[in-house]
């Protein structure tokens, strides 16, 4: 991390309406405002695929999962990838909300989540080309549509490689607009069922993803090929889903910002599309990586995609949120305390400790600004 990316925006922002607005420097366990949402602070449950779901239906342990961690003291819980159609699931047990089954129990976990002093998100997902896969404890791989599998889809007719060798069916035009239907029609369900936060998923690999980057987007029509064309899909679907989703609630994407291999999609391209995306009603720009190749040469290492989050933050405008080996509350702090990000997310350390706010409130000198359910008091 360069000297550049500490000292920069070394003052803290809130946002509203897209714009950047001074205020005192911010830190951890401040609050964060985003259109008219107020997180209590600025550590988030990033989502997380609990792969339990039947026929995309949430049950107790989506509640006891997402609820765990609201009652440990973050600011915001993001629910995990949900599938925008059955076909665009990672797994026959991933979460969905193609249908208004699914409503009613996802509003039950939105409510605990709001009692306990959280901000509900969830994240819309369609997995292309790597859909149709077992469980990771089951293999991970592509399942044979006699086998529970499905046929997958993509923006070119290019399989992900090794255990994920489906060559995905070219989507058509026509094809494409009812994905993006897909995704408006669940904007409508989130709202129902008393989100607050909506994020797109735009990385790793899946089906937005697939279309900005050269690796899978083959594509010689509109869609396909140049900057322009391969920035078309995504910048549609966040128009079809803002059209449905309130201005006054914040709308993020998660963006890989870059592929780590020659030839694919860079963090320049991220940064170009993150101020387009500004212009099209995205509030936040959630920065991770990789996931397009199973060949990538990934620097794995404590905060190593927070240098993105800070890019994307100085030269696009938007707010961002970090995300990737974050576990001590000290590192956290320093991120948001240095402007490379407004929100940290966290998501393997939330799994080891559903109390990580609580603890990291304490270990920075900040216990009483996140007070414990008054069942577990007595513990802090």
């Amino acid at each position: 991390m360069g000297t550049a990316d500490r000292l920069v925006w070394t003052r803290g922002c809130e946002f509203a309406g897209g714009c950047l607005l001074p205020s005192s420097m911010p830190h951890l366990f401040e609050p964060l405002t985003i259109k008219s949402v107020t997180l209590r602070n600025r550590i988030g449950v990033s989502p997380m695929c609990m792969y339990s779901s039947d026929d995309g239906v949430a049950n107790d342990w989506h509640l006891v999962h997402l609820g765990a961690r609201a009652a440990g003291g973050a600011g915001l819980v993001i629910a995990e990838a949900t599938a925008v159609s059955p076909e665009g699931r990672i797994s026959a047990g991933d979460a969905g909300i193609w249908a208004d089954k699914h409503v009613e129990p996802l509003a039950r976990i939105t409510r605990f989540v709001k009692q306990q002093g959280a901000v509900p998100g969830i994240q819309l997902a369609h997995a292309g080309r790597k859909a149709s896969a077992a469980r990771p404890w089951e293999g991970g791989g592509h399942l044979a549509d006699n086998a529970g599998g499905w046929p997958v889809v993509g923006p070119s007719a290019v399989a992900f490689g090794e255990a994920l060798n489906k060559v995905p069916h070219a989507l058509t035009i026509v094809e494409i607009a009812a994905v993006q239907a897909d995704f408006a029609a669940a904007t409508k369900r989130v709202l129902a069922a008393g989100y607050e936060w909506l994020e797109l998923h735009g990385a790793h690999g899946y089906l937005l993803n697939q279309f900005l980057s050269p690796l899978s987007n083959r594509r010689t029509d509109s869609y396909g090929g140049s900057f322009e064309n391969r920035i078309r899909f995504a910048i549609e679907t966040v128009r079809a889903v803002r059209a449905i989703w309130p201005e006054r609630l914040p709308l993020a994407i998660r963006l890989s910002c870059t592929d780590w291999v020659e030839g694919g999609w860079t963090i320049d391209d991220c940064v170009e599309l993150s101020r387009r995306l500004k212009g099209e009603g995205i509030d936040l720009v959630d920065c991770s990586s990789g996931g397009s190749s199973g060949t990538a040469k990934i620097p794995l290492g404590p905060g190593y995609q927070v240098p993105f989050a800070g890019r994307i933050r100085r030269e696009a405008g938007l707010a961002t949120a970090a995300v990737g080996l974050i576990t001590e509350p000290a590192q956290a702090d320093e991120i948001v305390r240095t402007g490379q990000a407004d929100l940290v997310l966290l998501a393997r350390e939330f799994l080891r400790d559903p109390n990580w706010p609580l603890h990291a409130a304490r270990a920075l000198n900040q216990a009483g600004v996140v007070k414990a359910p008054a069942q577990y008091g007595r513990a802090f």
